[in-house]
């Protein structure tokens, strides 16, 4: 079996940030995974750890049911961070002393480093870090050094490097503790001894050798939409089988403007991949005739890509194994590792069940920012590793109303040149998604030279997120608005008003559909 990065774990006590603190983990080029708060020190042994972080949680140590910890973590000889409630709970179980301190600390505090010993070295003797919690520690176990303070928290910081042990009451994870990340290298660097090797040419290397491991020489199809995700999952494939794999491109007709002949371009012609592309558009829009109902859209699209997929794949049936741009979110999401299920394919819809594939999921220990420095190391262009989110259903989502080709040009000219705008301002990496959306069934009254037009508005989203669960609208420069709009109402005929989303999620969603 071919190698795998050994973890440092993050044990999650219900924390909000558990993600974050195993994406800070990873920038600091180490690898990570985040396990449940109650495996038993067998399971984690079992996951050969060369570290253990303990994340904060919602709860006090003295609630009736709240997470606890076994003892026996502790002597598993594997280095330990526990943070906020992590620091709680390694307290309690080690023998130290938690308590109501009298008042929350919540935001921004300051640290006073009392004792710099490993995790603190490189910090100044006051630094502003940020606290969420009611309880403190007040007393540190025996063995430990309280080696910060805060005017809320006596023991704001302790260590025992003699064990391996470590704790801080702030959150060194949000971007919030100005010096966070040096406290996460200086627990992974010196209290774990880890070397930061966990790049892109590693996380490649790794995934090539697992790939040829679990196929060996059989046949290989990828279902492609063009997204990062699926781009990476099928060059990280073709690195490692060659012409073994075939990807399909199902062109619906949904997709943005030129991005088809993007595919085409980038696979077919550069990497040379095996492509087949099926081009289905007047397929899926007969589908689509007289339906407006953005659940019935969905359902129809996702149905009528199966049909494709499946009438594509009969022509190949020596493949056994379909790959899948499954990503580390999904897997901790769904409490295992999908492997004996084919769940709903990120392009457009579910796979069925009873396909007789074996999956391949070359990405599925990587983070989406992951995924695009694979991608610029494999050498994929700029537009398909920085491209947006985009959702299954395609355009169809992003007209409201019955999607017909007429309504499909206006919006896919109307989302070009939003686009375009948005990167001659240098705003495309500092905004999650950004598009335009028809209102197909709202017309409006304007005014174009001398007489009065009534026709569609067009509405621009646009908005900032780190991880699509919540989102906020972005404030864009009002001459890029002005732009925008001037273009889209003289060059898209059908347009006469163009408005801008100025909601957030929630309680909006980012798509409008």
């Amino acid at each position: 079996m071919a190698d795998v990065a050994r973890p440092v774990l993050v044990l999650d006590f219900g924390a909000q940030y558990a993600q974050l603190i195993a994406r800070r983990v990873r920038e600091c080029h180490v690898y990570s995974e985040i396990v449940p708060f109650d495996a038993t020190p067998q399971e984690l042994l079992a996951k050969r750890p060369v570290g253990l972080i303990l994340s904060g949680g919602p709860a006090s140590v003295y609630e009736e049911g709240a997470p606890s910890i076994d003892p026996g973590v502790f002597g598993l000889g594997v280095p330990v961070l526990g943070i906020c409630y992590g620091q709680q709970v390694m307290a309690q179980a080690l023998g130290g002393e938690v308590g109501a301190t009298g008042g929350r600390e919540y935001g921004r505090t300051e640290l006073s480093v009392t004792e710099p010993g490993v995790l603190l070295a490189d910090l100044g003797e006051t630094e502003t870090v940020w606290m969420s919690h009611g309880d403190s520690v007040v007393r540190a176990p025996q063995g430990f050094r309280a080696i910060a303070r805060t005017s809320g928290s006596p023991v704001a910081a302790m260590e025992d490097p003699e064990r391996g042990l470590f704790a801080v009451q702030f959150h060194p994870e949000v971007a919030h503790t100005a010096r966070g990340l040096d406290v996460m290298k200086r627990f992974l660097y010196e209290g774990c001894g880890l070397l930061p090797d966990w790049t892109p040419a590693s996380v490649i290397e790794r995934g090539v050798e697992r790939i040829r491991a679990q196929v060996g020489n059989a046949e290989v199809l990828c279902a492609l939409s063009g997204g990062v995700d699926s781009a990476v999952a099928a060059l990280l494939v073709y690195k490692a089988v060659g012409d073994k794999l075939t990807c399909v491109f199902v062109d619906t007709g949904l997709l943005r403007e030129s991005e088809p002949e993007q595919v085409e371009d980038t696979f077919a012609r550069h990497f040379r991949v095996p492509l087949v592309h099926v081009k289905a558009a007047d397929r899926f829009l007969a589908k689509l005739a007289g339906v407006e109902d953005p659940e019935r859209k969905r359902r129809i699209i996702g149905e009528e890509f199966i049909r494709v997929f499946e009438e594509t794949a009969r022509e190949h049936r020596g493949a056994r194994y379909l790959v899948q741009g499954t990503l580390y979110p999904d897997v901790i999401e769904s409490g295992s590792r999908t492997a004996a299920r084919i769940k709903s394919h990120h392009n457009v819809g579910g796979l069925p069940e009873d396909m007789d594939f074996e999956l391949v999921e070359p990405l599925r220990d990587l983070f989406k920012d992951e995924v695009r420095k694979v991608g610029e190391e494999l050498g994929l262009p700029e537009e398909i590793v920085w491209r947006q989110p985009f959702p299954g259903p395609g355009l169809a989502v992003r007209i409201v109303g019955e999607v017909t080709a007429e309504r499909l040009e206006l919006v896919r000219a109307a989302d070009a040149i939003l686009r375009e705008e948005i990167r001659r301002a240098g705003l495309d990496r500092e905004l999650w998604q950004y598009y335009a959306a028809l209102l197909a069934g709202v017309r409006s009254v304007g005014v174009m030279g001398d007489g009065r037009t009534y026709q569609h508005p067009v509405v621009l989203r646009a908005v900032t997120s780190e991880d699509a669960m919540t989102a906020d609208w972005a404030r864009l420069p009002h001459d890029v608005l002005e732009r925008i709009s001037s273009r889209i109402i003289a060059e898209v005929p059908g347009v006469n008003r163009v408005v801008y989303d100025v909601s957030s999620k929630p309680p909006a969603t980012i798509e409008w559909e």
